[in-house]
């Protein structure tokens, strides 16, 4: 095993982070980095709202670096990333939010300002400038009798340059713009449950998309996956790092099991790696603050995996995380 090049951030992680959640994450941070040295590939998952968090400062650069091969995230993950790099100059934080009234909050309505915590996504220059953008190239594939991913359409006018002029972020820090530099592979469960499923959706009722699979769905994301997990999985492992719990998490893992017991594919390798960041306590039922080894039980991980869990927020582990394994 080498020895990690640490930057600033990392040396100084290495030297403080010594016990409970802080050595948890040292040790999940060193099993990343090593699991990527004997040749592992890494699947990064987003729940929550990583991406208004400004993810994409550590995360887009871990793409760059071929230190993330495949990104499940969430339909707000996706789109949050794009809202970001074409509005980021109209969004205003509230540090104050804990005191804030109803009356406040119906102020910030009034405003089209969307609050996330303590962070307000600006309704007209990001979401109403985006569902222009993603009308244009629905309607074009829906006359075509042409069908594409969430994520696809994005990349489409990502690819078109038309909204270049938007950017008010550098664009090296949008981790969509690193994923479609670098060809890794997104895939978005449930994306209906996104601002911009509500938009297709409405789009689809006026009529201007006639065919509401003109977006692929979520089974098809799966069929895609298992493909994928086969095809990768001849040469490697593939580990699972996932921030924060939710659908992003439970969707892509249970593949696993899938391949295993419904279509009876027993030589298809367990993940090699797992870790998950969250603040989520272990509670009755929740996916979200299961153990690892609970997953064991489900035919997801093997008793040798190796297995991490951070309880505390993913705001401010997955990037120290990142800076440890990028050197910063």
């Amino acid at each position: 095993m080498s020895t990690p090049k640490l930057g600033p951030v990392g040396s100084y992680v290495k030297q403080h982070f010594r016990h409970f959640n802080a050595a948890a994450l040292i040790d999940a941070a060193e099993g990343y980095r090593v699991y990527l040295e004997q040749g592992g590939k890494m699947m990064v998952t987003l729940g929550g709202a990583m991406s208004t968090a400004e993810l994409g400062l550590s995360f887009a650069e871990m793409i760059r670096q071929d230190k993330v091969h495949l990104i499940v995230c969430t339909g707000a993950n996706l789109e949050e990333d794009i809202f970001n790099l074409v509005a980021h100059d109209f969004y205003e934080r509230v540090p104050h939010y804990r005191d804030l009234t109803p009356q406040d909050e119906k102020a910030l309505l009034d405003r089209h300002m969307n609050r996330v915590t303590d962070t307000c996504i600006p309704e007209m220059e990001a979401m109403r400038r985006m569902e222009k953008a993603m009308l244009e190239v629905w309607m074009e594939a829906d006359a075509k009798g042409e069908r594409y991913f969430p994520h696809e359409f994005l990349q489409k006018v990502l690819k078109s340059g038309k909204y270049k002029e938007y950017y008010q972020i550098d664009p090296k820090h949008s981790w969509m713009l690193a994923a479609l530099e670098k060809n890794v592979p997104i895939v978005v469960p449930g994306w209906e449950d996104s601002t911009l499923g509500n938009m297709f959706a409405a789009a689809v009722i006026r009529g201007d998309v006639k065919n509401v699979h003109t977006v692929r769905t979520g089974i098809e994301y799966m069929t895609w996956l298992a493909k994928h997990y086969q095809e990768v999985t001849k040469t490697s492992t593939l580990g699972m790092f996932q921030i924060a719990g939710g659908i992003s998490g439970d969707f892509p893992i249970c593949v696993v099991p899938m391949l295993h017991q419904d279509l009876e594919l027993t030589e298809v390798p367990l993940w090699g790696y797992f870790c998950q960041i969250s603040d989520s306590t272990t509670s009755y039922g929740s996916y979200s603050g299961a153990v690892p080894n609970e997953k064991i039980t489900w035919g997801k991980l093997g008793i040798d995996t190796p297995k991490f869990i951070i309880e505390s927020d993913a705001t401010i582990v997955a990037p120290l995380v990142f800076a440890y394994l990028l050197g910063w």
